[in-house]
């Protein structure tokens, strides 16, 4: 007598369909939990660009460069500009702020999201995002130049040392530290620091939509938290970082969770920040930003 295998073979498939069942679900689940589900298109990007420290010419070639790339990539939709830094050199925050623009004018979309510290060249170039997102707290303005000028010359006196300079013109050494700066030298520094300040007060009243007169009346030097710059209409929103990427997701239309790329930070990221913080420290980068007589920068 044989035995009917029927039902075993039923209860074997059963079983089967249910593993199966609970296989795909729990691939379901994972899927959901992990952001990608209502990604309009699953290739779009958004890219957040640091840009931290003094802004030297050193800082600024390494920042192009990570926007051109970041430029060249179809996927890549969004940037966020991460901004955490005092200033710098004038042509140095110029160059990055010129990368953005030609971002922009390719149809990328750029926010900038101000950190702790973005004044003076930081905030030079947090203008050229389309939007700008500060924390309550943040340090930004600073709108204004500087030129820092040493004299050494009662220094070297006392060591038996004496220097002279022979020039094609009178105003060749104009800022020369062995020698006392004269009146004439003082006003060729002067004229400089006026048509630089005149630039920075024209791109940020181009850039945030506000008259030169109104402009003028708060690009006196000093800072600003974000809360007061907010009021002054020199920021945008309130918020971190996660709300600049939350604004550029929904822009994009993106559901859910964005896919966040980041730039690799610099293996010796850790040495630079404890010698940054040692007092008087000269680092690396605030050598490289010393060759930039005139900044955009606060002093602090």
């Amino acid at each position: 007598m044989q035995t009917d295998r029927r039902p075993i073979v039923w209860g074997m498939v059963g079983t089967g369909l249910m593993l199966l069942t609970f296989f795909l679900l729990a691939l379901a689940l994972i899927w959901l939990l992990s952001g990608d589900a209502g990604v309009a298109d699953s290739g779009t990007k958004i890219a957040i660009v640091s840009i931290e420290g003094i802004i030297s010419s050193e800082l600024a070639e390494k920042t192009v460069r990570q926007l051109e790339k970041y430029g060249e990539d179809p996927t890549i939709k969004a940037m966020v500009l991460r901004i955490d830094s005092p200033g710098g050199g004038v042509a140095s925050s110029q160059e990055i702020y010129a990368a953005v623009k030609r971002l922009r004018d390719d149809g990328k979309l750029v926010v900038a999201s101000l950190g702790s510290l973005a004044a003076s060249g930081g905030y030079y170039v947090a203008c050229a995002a389309e939007r700008i997102f500060a924390n309550p707290g943040t340090i930004t303005g600073s709108i204004g130049v500087i030129v820092q000028l040493a004299n050494v010359e009662e220094l070297l006196q006392k060591v038996g040392i004496s220097s002279t300079a022979i020039t094609s013109g009178p105003f060749k050494d104009s800022g020369n530290p062995t020698r006392p700066l004269r009146p004439e030298d003082r006003q060729v520094f002067q004229t400089l620091v006026d048509d630089i300040y005149q630039q920075f007060v024209e791109t940020v009243a181009q850039d945030r939509h506000l008259p030169v007169p109104q402009v003028l009346q708060i690009a006196d030097g000093r800072i600003y938290t974000g809360r007061q710059a907010k009021e002054l209409n020199l920021v945008d929103e309130l918020g971190a970082l996660q709300e600049a990427v939350a604004y550029v997701t929904s822009v994009l239309g993106i559901i859910g969770k964005a896919k966040v790329v980041e730039q690799e930070r610099d293996s010796l990221w850790w040495l630079k920040f404890v010698l940054e913080k040692l007092p008087g420290a000269l680092t690396l980068q605030s050598l490289s930003a010393m060759d930039a007589v005139v900044q955009y920068r606060w002093m602090h």
